[in-house]
């Protein structure tokens, strides 16, 4: 089957594939690129992994996920620097330059916003450098304003490349997230703003669907089920000259509870249809 332009499959939009599937499935639907998360790549094993979709012929445009860098504790902030030099090794095995970084919310107590994001750029300069020696740029991902207090302080592309300026661009970039970002009035002076530092790491895609359902974590759309028009973020992405993977990443249980080759078959036919 021929090729479907720049997408990216994210494991998690058909987390009930296995690896070995996620690849063959891929393979036969003529999707060359895989987003992956650490937990099912650990348990597979790192190595393994990495020769199994290098072997299928797939490139892993990034993996997911790295972060949680606001403990206010120094024995917790010394365990997260860890585990993330620990994900900068994995993704540099499996061969991608992304590494998606949630940045972590309040710590229980805290509602000091500001001394947060400083310690996400505590880490970011400590970590930067150790990531570009092995090939991988850190990918701040902000996440809609809902999260900021449990999951991620950085809500807006503009916090994000705040933070991602004070350090090299090879060292520290930025996602862009349909799902996350739509919303936002400022999204495309930020994405240009974006292009211009050098600063786009990844693209994803999922709709925003309402009303929500229980569990915001879990409710992303399938593409054209919501609110997003992708076309006009991939077209805004472009113009910055950004010609990368795009990456569809749907955290559902309604497609996880369907035939894997059915939901990745229609998230192409979608994809063609509305993103291209």
């Amino acid at each position: 089957m021929s090729s479907v332009p720049r997408l990216s499959l994210n494991q998690e939009t058909i987390k009930q594939w296995s690896l070995p599937e996620l690849a063959e499935g891929c393979v036969k639907a003529g999707v060359t690129g895989v987003g992956l998360w650490r937990e099912p790549v650990q348990k597979y094993g790192v190595e393994a992994a990495a020769r199994l979709i290098r072997d299928a012929g797939l490139t892993v445009t990034s993996l997911c996920r790295g972060g949680f860098f606001t403990a206010l504790d120094p024995d917790e902030r010394a365990a997260a620097l860890a585990d993330n030099r620990a994900a900068i090794d994995e993704a540099a095995t499996l061969g991608t330059d992304t590494l998606v970084l949630v940045s972590g919310g309040l710590p229980p107590g805290s509602r000091d916003l500001f001394a947060a994001r400083e310690r996400i750029a505590d880490a970011l300069g400590e970590l930067g450098p150790y990531a570009a020696e092995r090939g991988v740029r850190l990918a701040i991902e902000p996440l809609h304003p809902m999260y900021a207090s449990d999951r991620c302080v950085v809500s807006t592309l503009a916090q994000a490349l705040d933070l991602a300026t004070r350090f090299p661009a090879h060292q520290v970039g930025v996602v862009v997230d349909t799902y996350h970002l739509w919303w936002d009035d400022t999204i495309a002076a930020q994405i240009a703003r974006a292009g211009s530092e050098g600063r786009i790491a990844a693209f994803q895609l999922a709709d925003w669907i309402t009303p929500l359902p229980e569990g915001v974590l879990l409710g992303r759309g399938q593409l054209g089920d919501g609110a997003v028009d992708f076309r006009w973020f991939r077209e805004q992405l472009d113009a910055t000259g950004y010609d990368g993977p795009i990456e569809v990443e749907i955290f559902n249980p309604d497609l996880w509870a369907r035939d894997g080759a059915e939901v990745l078959a229609e998230v192409a036919d979608r994809y063609r249809a509305l993103v291209l």
